[in-house]
């Protein structure tokens, strides 16, 4: 949605680089682009206004003409700023002291109000509650039965007591649903209301009737972010008929130029709380400003990248996964299939790569990647036996035309499968070596003290040598060798893979310094 408006942003920022110094008119042409980059974007315009005063305030002051790197000063600003008018801070949502505590989500029909009640319910499932759905969406065809729905594709209860259909008296559903929920033992109710095409009285009217029903401790207002303009002006009807107290975006991944987002804000006062980036319901989370600014900037967004793959990756597979690979044990394609569905399960890859700083500069790269190439890998995968899974080196030329065959690829895409999990095996086996998995850290203490004691009790025993003489000591004065210097494969410093075969580095504990005397004075 923000692709747009990353790119306009990026060559301003491009363009700043170069310079050393900032003058007032470097400033205001900076401060221009970035106001039609806003406007076009779709930002209110109150909005904009208010952030180039602010950024052009601070580019002038002394934090920036005082800066070794100007241009990067200004940058900085920009992403203050921009975090600042999309919220500051994260807001969480506040529960009731004593349960249930009643969220009330409100807006006009379309907004996405009924999805995003089945996506809120899973996420606060997933964070110890118990949420109850109601259905007080009585008017519109069938938004009762999608409810339902909803509520068992997420796996939460639904209070639905009326067909719906144009049938029932929403705001008393509304203030039943509250003793139920008490009875069946909710802790928190999800109030589904109706919306209408537009704003009208009665939308208002009933909307302030199931308010003052149940009492709300959380009013949501639910905006569509492709609505442009428009979204701004229904947030301020919405805020003036029913009061909201904070707001929930809907689809984030559309391809509209999202000024709704930078705008509502701004504009209503109230902090946006939720972001609804897909259809499924697991497209939705906590809206960070501080990350979206980082994605409008270009910067990536590590940290939501992270929460994905904690929830994706299991905690005790990594964990054995770890051990396996730090007792030598290999990394084999039951491994290599477990991780790559892990992977899967975080979404499609593009997205996850948008994530990574850097990003925005490979847009055409990753607009080819393709999730099927994982599915097809999969497939091949799964056609070998259990045991070809374990040792691939077993898989000759009569069981790859096998696996082809069962897969629906061709032998060609079965033998660029194993060249890739070949190398990979290999970088595993150097890592788990070397500098450990990324995450399970170097090697323990127990098994670099073994190993350590291995090379000791291999050299360092004082065998004579030729005519009973032990080995040559080192002259006094020499400088000492680094420890394991001795070893081509211990000596290398933590992190750094081992050698090539046939260019490891000479034992230097066979060296003869006998022969060089002792120069200092008076010896």
């Amino acid at each position: 949605m923000f692709e747009t408006l990353s790119d306009r942003l990026d060559k301003v920022f491009t363009g700043l680089r170069g310079k050393g110094r900032l003058t007032d008119a470097d400033i205001d042409a900076t401060a221009r682009e970035i106001r039609i980059a806003l406007l076009e974007a779709d930002v209110a315009l109150p909005a904009v206004r208010a952030f180039i005063a602010a950024v052009k305030e601070r580019a002038r002051g002394a934090e920036v003409s005082q800066a070794l790197n100007p241009a990067q000063q200004v940058i900085k600003i920009v992403n203050e700023e921009l975090i600042q008018i999309l919220g500051g801070e994260t807001r969480r949502l506040r529960y009731a002291k004593q349960s249930p505590t009643v969220i009330m989500l409100a807006g006009l029909q379309g907004s996405g109000k009924t999805t995003l009640a089945g996506k809120l319910g899973r996420w606060l499932k997933g964070q110890g509650h118990t949420p109850l759905l109601v259905a007080c969406d009585l008017q519109r065809p069938n938004a009762v039965n999608q409810l339902s729905i909803v509520a068992r594709q997420a796996g939460v209860d639904v209070y639905a007591p009326e067909p719906g259909n144009g049938v029932g008296d929403p705001i008393r559903v509304a203030a039943d649903s509250i003793d139920h929920a008490r009875r069946t033992l909710h802790d928190v109710v999800v109030v589904d209301t109706a919306g209408r095409l537009g704003i009208d009285a009665e939308l208002m009217a009933q909307a302030a009737g199931i308010r003052d029903a149940v009492q709300p401790d959380e009013t949501l207002f639910v905006v569509d972010a492709m609505i442009g303009q428009d979204a701004v002006t229904t947030a301020e009807a919405f805020r003036d008929g029913v009061g909201f107290s904070g707001v929930v975006l809907t689809k984030l991944d559309g391809d509209a130029r999202g000024g709704a987002a930078l705008s509502v804000r701004y504009v209503t006062g109230q902090p946006i709380m939720f972001a609804s980036t897909g259809e499924k319901l697991t497209d939705f989370d906590v809206f960070h400003p501080e990350r979206m600014a980082s994605r409008i900037l270009g910067m990536g967004d590590v940290l939501t990248l992270i929460e994905q793959a904690e929830q994706a990756f299991d905690a005790d597979q990594a964990e054995k996964m770890a051990g396996k690979l730090a007792s030598r044990e290999g990394f084999t394609l039951e491994d290599f299939l477990e991780q790559m569905m892990a992977i899967r399960k975080m979404g499609p890859i593009a997205n996850l790569l948008g994530m990574l700083p850097g990003a925005g500069a490979m847009k055409e790269q990753l607009k080819q990647v393709d999730d099927r190439d994982l599915d097809r890998t999969a497939a091949i995968i799964r056609s070998m036996t259990p045991q070809e899974r374990v040792d691939s080196k077993i898989i000759n030329a009569s069981r790859r035309v096998r696996i082809a065959n069962g897969s629906g690829v061709t032998v060609t895409e079965v033998n660029q499968l194993l060249e890739r999990f070949a190398q990979a095996q290999k970088m595993m086996g150097q890592m788990a070596g070397s500098m450990g998995m990324p995450g399970m850290g170097p090697m323990s203490k127990k098994a670099r003290g073994r190993q350590m004691q291995a090379q000791s009790s291999k050299k360092g025993k004082g065998k004579k040598g030729k005519g009973g003489k032990a080995p040559a000591r080192r002259p006094a004065g020499a400088p000492g060798l680094p420890p394991g210097a001795g070893n081509p494969f211990g000596g290398l410093p933590g992190g750094m893979p081992s050698l090539p075969p046939g260019q490891a580095l000479p034992d230097l504990s066979k060296l003869d310094f006998s022969k060089f005397g002792d120069e200092r004075p008076g010896r």
